[in-house]
């Protein structure tokens, strides 16, 4: 097991805690805008391969204890994983609105999006403020709405302690499950 260093708070997000069991059993897990590696942490605790990519070279040296890390300025390079698709990918706090089909379709089939950031009306408690970084009513909704997308939960309002307005969802990517994913009931 990895030894957390001393500086590094990486307490996973509760709804990504949450919605994990979804994720079928050993599925690699790609962690979008991993910053340290909190998510990426958990994962592999439950036994996932999991690869994280961030532009933070710092950021990614902490992460790098618990799995692959790819360096990478997403908003102004290329993607760098084209063609490549994951049983869970995992988003918090990030928000690149041209990367979505992108991070869609590297959903594999029975597999997770977990997302959950900043979303309209958060300019009111704090940052971000910008419009670029905060989600529209039903956004995440929207996103997930095509054909071949199944929402298993959905949240948009406000959250105390610290406060901020946020928008998340768990959407599983209908298709052929993945040996060793959940049951098609969802446990509430």
């Amino acid at each position: 097991m990895t030894t957390l260093p001393p500086h590094a708070d990486l307490q996973p997000s509760p709804w990504v805690r949450r919605w994990s069991p979804l994720v079928a059993a050993g599925a690699p897990v790609l962690d979008v805008a991993c910053g340290r590696g909190r998510h990426m942490r958990w994962f592999a605790e439950q036994g996932h391969a999991v690869t994280g990519i961030d532009r933070d070279a710092d950021a990614l040296a902490v992460a790098c204890a618990w799995g692959t890390v790819v360096q990478a300025d997403i908003e102004n390079g290329s993607w760098p994983l084209p063609g490549q698709r994951f049983g869970a990918v995992v988003v918090t706090n990030y928000l690149w609105r041209p990367l979505m089909p992108t991070l869609l379709d590297a959903v594999a089939p029975g597999g997770v999006l977990i997302y959950e950031t900043f979303a309209d009306g958060n300019q009111t408690v704090g940052k971000p403020s910008r419009p670029d970084f905060l989600l529209q009513p039903g956004e995440l909704l929207r996103a997930c709405a095509g054909p071949g997308w199944r929402v298993v939960a959905y949240e948009d309002g406000f959250l105390p302690s610290p406060d901020r307005f946020v928008q998340r969802i768990a959407a599983v990517r209908q298709g052929a499950r993945a040996r060793g994913a959940p049951p098609e009931r969802y446990a509430l």
